[in-house]
This record gives C-alpha cells, sequence and structure tokens, in this order.
C-alpha cells in the first residue's frame, strides 16, 4: 500500500456529469490529488470551462503528467456511451474510478405524469448508470484477468433514495435502484479487486437545484433541518472523490455514503 493513502498519482477517473456541480466537485478532488480525469458532459461550452477549471488546479499543485480531457456524451444513448468509452481509452490508456454521476430530476404531480416523462428521467439516471457502468466494469475485469486488479466503482444516488420527496417519484425510484445496483456490483466484482459504492447528496446547490433553493418557502422549510444550517456545494464532495479512489478504501465496498449535513438523521 502507498505511503501516501491519498495519492492518487497515475490513476484515472472518469465522471460523467462532470462539467459542473457535484460531478466537477469529485473532479476538483482527484485533480488536487494527482489523479486525471475524463469528464463527460452533453454542454460543450460548459466541458471546455470545467477543463479549463481543472487545468487551473493541476498547474496549482504542479503535475505536469495529469490529463484533463473531455467528452460530450449523452449517457442515456447507449451508443453515444460505447464511443466515449472508447475514446476514453484512447487518450488515457486506463480508467481506475468511473463516476456514474450524471442525472436529471422532473418534477410534477404522481398522477399527473406521462410515461414519457418518467423515463426521461430513468433513460440518463438508471439506463445511463447502467451504459456507463457495463463498460467500466467490463474494461476492470478485463484488467484484472491480464494481472492489473483493481478499480472503483462509484454511482450518485440521492438522499431521495431513502426518504419519501413528493412530486419527484421518478428521481427517487431511479436513486434508490442506484443503491442496489451498487450493491450488486459490490458482490460481483470483488473478486477483481474492483469495489462499488453509493455517494448520497441532500441538499446541494447545483443548477439543477438552484430555483428550489431561490425559493423562500422551501429553504424557510428545509434550511433549518439541517445541522449544519447551510446548502452543501461542489467542494463537500472532492473529499469523499479522493478517499473513494485511493488506496485508503480498498476494503470499503457496498456502502451508501450520505453527504447531507445531517439533514437524514434530524
Amino acid at each position: 500500500m502507498a505511503a501516501n493513502l491519498f495519492d492518487l498519482s497515475g490513476k484515472v477517473a472518469l465522471i460523467t456529469g462532470g462539467n459542473s456541480g457535484i460531478g466537477l466537485g469529485f473532479g476538483e478532488g482527484a485533480i488536487k490529488h494527482g489523479a486525471s480525469v475524463c469528464l463527460w458532459g452533453t454542454n460543450p461550452e460548459k466541458n471546455a470551462s470545467a477543463v479549463a477549471t481543472l487545468k487551473t488546479l493541476a498547474q496549482e499543485h504542479g503535475d505536469a503528467s495529469q490529463k484533463i480531457h473531455s467528452i460530450v456524451c449523452n449517457v442515456a444513448d447507449e451508443a453515444a456511451v460505447e464511443a466515449s468509452f472508447a475514446e476514453t481509452l484512447d487518450v488515457f490508456g486506463r480508467v481506475d474510478s468511473c463516476f456514474a454521476n450524471a442525472g436529471v430530476a422532473r418534477s410534477g404531480r404522481f398522477d399527473e405524469t406521462t410515461t414519457k416523462e418518467w423515463r426521461a428521467v430513468l433513460d440518463v439516471n438508471l439506463d445511463g448508470l447502467f451504459y456507463t457502468l457495463r463498460a467500466a466494469a467490463g474494461h476492470m475485469r478485463a484488467r484484472a484477468e491480464a494481472g492489473d486488479a483493481g478499480g472503483r466503482l462509484i454511482g450518485t444516488a440521492s438522499l431521495g433514495a431513502l426518504m419519501g420527496m413528493a412530486r419527484v417519484e421518478a428521481y427517487g425510484a431511479s436513486k434508490g435502484a442506484v443503491i442496489s445496483m451498487m450493491q450488486a456490483l459490490a458482490v460481483e466484482y470483488a473478486r477483481f479487486g474492483v469495489t462499488a459504492n453509493s455517494v448520497l447528496p441532500g441538499h446541494i446547490e447545483t443548477a439543477m437545484t438552484a430555483d428550489n433553493y431561490a425559493n423562500e418557502k422551501f429553504a424557510n422549510a428545509v434550511l433549518p433541518r439541517i445541522p449544519i444550517r447551510r446548502w452543501g456545494d461542489r467542494s463537500d464532495f472532492e473529499a469523499i472523490a479522493v478517499y473513494l479512489m485511493s488506496d485508503a478504501s480498498s476494503y470499503h465496498t457496498g456502502d451508501s455514503l450520505l453527504i447531507d449535513g445531517g439533514f437524514f438523521i434530524n
């Protein structure tokens, strides 16, 4: 085991939904500790901005060997995921950690939810997770069978997988499924030195949640229930990314890591 448990030099992180919010927080933590990072996102401008942010961090931390690359990819598109994973391997040669983080949410009355609206959420949050992790798990298994065991599979679930959240049933259902999938992967891929865990964000300020937190009624109802008394932000996900990528987490698998400022237990 490395002398510095959190040294990620030589490791490669693939992060879907990595151009902002929690995904970018994962990337910033990885970069600060020496990893190379591949970001997948659907918006080319946001991808370019995120790459610039990570390159600045890499320069500040003085590791000229780090690679940073972005790919425009909609994870709900199976063929796009396969092509993007192949490009990732072309650029980096390997993927040591895969953060299946891309996600969307839709809000509305459950009994008025259309099948199209339901599928729009599950296509990204569940099918996209499947396509992404299938590619990563296959790569890690093949590497292990060739004598290079190890890897990390991480799925972004949600506090909404643990507690009832009205009007976002599709989102909650998809995130509950993430936890179950990661637990199954933890069992199946342990023999290859691969761990699998879920990260469960609570109330985090991102582009997807901005409207909710700007709503005074919502903020007054929710913020007092968070013991730490603030919304989370992307920096709160740097350390968990580093830990899960590192040698320090090699015996930690099948877990659901709740990052919510104490909301769930309050």
